[in-house]
């Protein structure tokens, strides 16, 4: 069985228009694959705490002298990668907030990327643990960034994904959402065109 991690980071949960796109991509993952099995994280439901000094300190306690609200951090963060080994696929709703990525996406970022797990450091550099993963990007914009130096979104997310080895990205941009209703309705059915064209077996 397939299994597919489906990340809603709106703050606006199901009114968000990412959100709504990655409705319309999951709809039809599962019309293509009806037994598909998805791991569903939605932050405005289900927060997910930034790392402190404290968590920090708890991944690095010994296993075994850790106390109990030690563990529960550690444990947490443990689902979180969890979820991303066991996907064949990742969906990430990704709206720009202030020409960046919503602050809970970064804070699971810093969940999942962990030392001898999900990546490790070897003598030419760092690398990769987690291949043959395809992760899609459901791209939503109150203005036109796309290929302009205001894209400051894109290239971070690639950036991390491949310290991560997941190369394999496909992007659906809506941009333009905050200019009037003739070119928001124009993003929106331009994305789901580019949805409906997306080659999934």
């Amino acid at each position: 069985m397939k299994t597919l991690l489906r990340l809603d980071t709106s703050l606006f949960s199901g009114q968000g228009v990412s959100t709504q796109l990655s409705d319309e991509l999951l709809n039809k993952f599962t019309a293509n694959n009806p037994a598909l099995n998805i791991i569903h994280r939605n932050f405005a439901e289900q927060p997910i705490p930034h790392l402190d000094g404290e968590w920090l300190q708890a991944l690095m306690t010994p296993a075994e002298t850790r106390s109990e609200a030690q563990q529960q951090k550690v444990n947490f963060s443990d689902q979180l990668i969890n979820e991303l080994q066991e996907a064949d696929t990742i969906v990430i709703g990704l709206p720009m907030y202030n020409f960046s990525i919503p602050s809970m996406l970064k804070a699971w970022f810093d969940h999942v990327a962990r030392a001898g797990t999900t990546f490790r450091y070897t003598s030419s550099g760092s690398e990769g643990l987690l291949n043959n993963k395809k992760v899609y990007l459901v791209s939503t914009r109150g203005g036109i960034h796309k290929d302009l130096p205001t894209d400051t979104q894109i290239p971070f997310v690639k950036t991390f994904l491949a310290f991560l080895g997941l190369t394999n990205v496909e992007i659906i941009y809506a941009e333009g959402l905050n200019m009037g209703d003739d070119v928001r309705n124009a993003a929106i059915e331009s994305a789901k065109q580019s949805i409906d064209a997306l080659p999934i077996a």
